[in-house]
Parts: structure tokens; sequence; C-alpha cells
């Protein structure tokens, strides 16, 4: 059965409908459908194991979400299938992060994720800690003999070295997977979608995200880091954010590493490992030279 005759046989439509992939999607597959009343969004995605995906986690977090003001509303779901309210927005990108204006709007939204969405979630809820995700990663990869395995090693002692130095943790519900892209402006407000790696973090690990994948100066991380904490920023924050940053971007590297391997999705991964890579050896310096 193709993607869209799975969608023509949930049987939610008013009439005939149709279907319009959107691009962007790297661990899902995602469409517009419009019938004769209403446009849709519908993601088709698996489990995702290798990548600690549960779409049933996805549900449950998309749900509470939207209980929280802060995603759209779940119309329907079924294994695989995820049937969103469409919002006509648009989705951001990483120049518009870094404009200052933007990121001042962004950083409430990050704020309520992580204050607001535990308490409508229902269910059993992941944790998603990035040094255990990275322990699994670079295992998996030894097993599959990627080509990227003379780095593993390294990999494995600079995520210790990282874990040390981010401590001590607090702990909240977190979106895990900041890009530019999951957030979307509609003239009026901004909404937070794609629940894929939500679960229980540190808050640290979704702002050296979002400043990782949008690639915000050092004075604009200052400002989100000081807008978030409602504080000046002191040398224990900053030292504990360094680290969780840098975690954050090899997390991405390995993600895409593990991604050439297993993926069917027609995405260039091997570009994206080559370009998280960088980025994160150049943000692992730093933290050295700081420390």
């Amino acid at each position: 059965m193709t993607p869209e005759d799975r969608i023509r046989a949930l049987g939610i439509w008013q009439g005939p409908i149709e279907i319009t992939p959107i691009a962007g999607g790297i661990t899902n597959r995602n469409y517009l459908v419009t019938d004769r009343a209403v446009r849709r969004v519908v993601r088709l995605g698996a489990d995702i194991p290798i990548h600690h995906i549960s779409r049933q986690n996805e549900l449950a977090a998309s749900q509470a979400a939207h209980a929280a003001g802060l995603s759209p509303a779940v119309i329907h779901h079924a294994p695989g299938v995820l049937v969103l309210a469409f919002i006509e927005a648009r989705a951001l990108t990483a120049k518009d992060i870094q404009d200052a204006r933007m990121l001042a709007r962004v950083v409430p939204l990050v704020r309520a994720c992580h204050h607001d969405v535990a308490r409508h979630f229902r269910g059993p809820a992941t944790i998603f800690w990035v040094f255990h995700v990275i322990r699994d990663y670079v295992t998996n990869l030894k097993a599959a003999r990627s080509i990227h395995a003379p780095m593993l090693r390294g990999f494995a002692e600079k995520a210790e070295v990282l874990e040390h130095a981010a401590g001590p943790f607090d702990i909240a519900f977190g979106h895990n997977d900041l890009l530019a892209a999951n957030f979307l402006d509609d003239g009026k407000r901004l909404w937070l979608i794609d629940w894929d790696y939500a679960g229980f973090n540190t808050p640290l690990f979704d702002l050296g995200g979002l400043a990782s994948n949008n690639e915000l100066s050092e004075d604009a991380e200052r400002d989100m880091l000081e807008a978030y904490f409602d504080r000046p920023l002191t040398p224990d924050l900053e030292r504990r954010y360094s680290a969780m940053k840098c975690a954050s971007l090899l997390r991405e590297t390995l993600w895409s590493m593990i991604s050439e391997i297993h993926s069917t999705i027609d995405f260039d991964y091997a570009a994206y490992t080559a370009e998280n890579l960088a980025r994160f050896e150049r943000a692992y310096k730093a933290f050295e030279q700081d420390r």
C-alpha cells in the first residue's frame, strides 16, 4: 500500500481528497491533505528504535503540547499515522531565529514547553537522556562497521567529559529537536511542532540545541540564556550550558551517521554528518579552551 493509499483509507475524509507531500521530514513523511471541508497535516512514520522514537510517545506529547496551547490539535491517530489540524503559517529558518526580535519570541515558547507540557502528559513518558543516546549510537555504529568507526572511541571519551561537566542537572519536559523548521509563525503567534524526540531531559539540552541548530552568535546565546533564566549568566551556568551544547551537536552528528546506514528517506545524510561534525569539533574546541 502506498502512502497515498494509506491516507485515503483512513475513513475520516469528507469527499475526494487532494494529497500534497510536505518537504522536510527526515524521520517521517508529511502530507497536506485537503477534502471538501478542511485541510489536515498527515504524518506517516513507524517506531524507529535505533533513534529512540516511539510513535505512542509522540502522540502523547503532541496531545499534551496542544493541551498546553503550544501545538496543533491531534484530529486522528492510528498505528504509524498522526493527523493534525492545519495551521496557515510559515516554518522559521535559522536566519529568522538569529534575529533578536524573533529569538525573544522563541525563548518563552521553549520555556512554556519545559514548564507546561508535563502537566498535560498522560501515560508512560520517555526520558531522553542525551548521553545514553550517544552511547547507544556509538555501540550501534560499531556493530554496523560504520565508515566512521575510527572516530567512535574519541566520541565516547568526549561524551564522558561533557556529562561530568554539564551537571548538576535540572529536569524538565523537553522537545529535544529544536530545529528552526519546528517553529511555525502564523503572523500572530508561534507554534512548536514535531514531538518525535520529546521526553524528560535537562532544559540546557534544548537551549544548546536551539543555539547550535540555528548557529546563534555568542551574544545571542547570552541573551537567550539570560531571557530564559531571567537572571545574569553565571560562569557555572555558562560552563554547564557549553557542555550540553556540545552534547547536542555530538548527538546530531551520531544521529546522522546512524541514518546514513538505516534511513530509507531521500536525504543527503553524508553531507549532514560532515556539517554537524565540523560544528561539534568547533564547539568542543571552544569548550576545552574555556574549562
